[in-house]
């Protein structure tokens, strides 16, 4: 979905994939046929922005064969979908029944984190629609913040300076330009937006710089316009924005709050859970669950959970979202006379991790929730005043 800018520019609205995982080629093209052209049905639009995860077996399959990659691009076309920006994220094994911290590896100290994301950055100019000639690419923080030392960081960040040379070699030869945004997650190395300018800052290249997940931002209690004046006060180049909403609760000390919250802790992902007090600042547990367990967590403020929870359908009460959030960073993000992105991708994943009685049963009620979500997003911009283009 395209919207025009009051400046003049066009901002773009995709979906991500990786809520339908696929490894194989053969999925993603699976994938766009099953799911991503019945959304776009239902929004009653010819054309659907959709944010593409290429697992590592599948970007493998493209880059090493042309026709590949032209028929994957004849086939968005033919289902009236188009690319504009990519998850690099997940390398490997999303669709997994256990991902939890398999997720964050490998990281980019490891070799096969800048061989995949180059590879994606080539894919990535080659499916851009004709007209668009500048793609985004969000990926892993860094690393995990175990295991992380000082030699790890020097090879992430020569790793970093020489993607961005690649980056460079790449417009050259295609004409496009391709900005990659390490996508700050609560446990990792870059945690939070803050965390993000000095290593951003030290690579000093505008073709690397933040993908700004909003339920990241909320889980990390960080406030979206001091964190996004503080991006732009640095000169850190917002390359792309998931549109995301935390879990929150708001008295975790009760016994239904807690029962509640227990139906969100499930084997498949990591629920990385905060809490912020005046006397000790941020507490934190890697796992929802663990929260759960004891007194880990002061229980006398908030607690917010990293689960990406559908923007347009807030959990039950005593439960809630973080939609608002999400509300006051879009607001800084393209409300202003000049938007500080033009890439924005409704990013829950989660759908099929919800607590059973909220999952969706089949593929049309699963896209008929993107198709709200999409919605909500939609009205949230046209509220900002941007126009939906055809």
């Amino acid at each position: 979905m395209r919207f025009r800018h009051p400046d003049g520019s066009t901002v773009h609205l995709a979906y991500c994939t990786n809520v339908h995982p696929a490894e194989t080629l053969d999925g993603v093209l699976a994938q766009l046929r099953d799911h991503c052209e019945p959304v776009r049905r239902r929004l009653g639009r010819d054309r659907l922005g959709i944010g593409l995860w290429l697992a590592r077996d599948a970007a493998h399959a493209l880059v090493t064969d042309p026709a590949a990659l032209r028929g994957l691009r004849g086939e968005l076309d033919r289902r009236g979908l188009e690319v504009v920006t990519l998850n690099g994220f997940p390398y490997e094994g999303f669709g997994a029944e256990e991902v939890k911290y398999r997720v964050y590896k490998p990281d980019w100290a490891d070799p096969e984190r800048l061989e995949h994301t180059t590879s994606l950055a080539r894919l990535l100019a080659g499916l851009l629609p004709d007209d668009v000639s500048q793609g985004s690419i969000s990926t892993l923080p860094l690393a995990w913040r175990t295991a992380y030392d000082d030699a790890r960081a020097d090879k992430a960040r020569s790793a970093l300076v020489t993607l961005a040379e690649r980056l460079d070699a790449l417009e050259e030869l295609t004409g496009r330009s391709i900005r990659v945004g390490l996508e700050p997650e609560p446990g990792c190395v870059v945690e939070t937006t803050h965390d993000a300018i000095a290593p951003l800052t030290a690579i000093g290249h505008d073709r690397i710089g933040i993908c700004v997940d909003t339920c990241h931002l909320a889980t990390s209690f960080e406030d979206p316009h001091t964190a996004l004046d503080a991006l732009t006060a640095a000169r850190v180049p917002v390359v792309k924005s998931q549109l995301s909403a935390a879990l929150h609760a708001e008295r975790p000390c009760e016994p239904a709050v807690r029962e509640a919250l227990a139906a969100f802790a499930e084997p498949r992902f990591l629920h990385q859970t905060r809490t912020t007090t005046e006397a000790g600042g941020l507490h934190a547990t890697d796992d929802l669950d663990e929260a759960l367990a004891g007194d880990v967590l002061p229980d006398t403020a908030p607690w917010r959970a990293h689960f990406h929870v559908p923007l347009h359908a807030a959990p039950a009460a005593p439960l809630t979202s973080t939609l608002p959030v999400l509300k006051a960073a879009l607001t800084r993000l393209v409300g202003d006379p000049h938007p500080l992105t033009h890439h924005l991708e409704v990013e829950t994943y989660t759908w099929q991790a919800l607590p059973p009685e909220l999952r969706p049963a089949t593929r049309a009620q699963l896209a008929d929730g993107i198709a709200a979500e999409l919605t909500l997003a939609r009205d949230l911009l046209t509220d900002l005043g941007l126009k939906e283009l055809p």
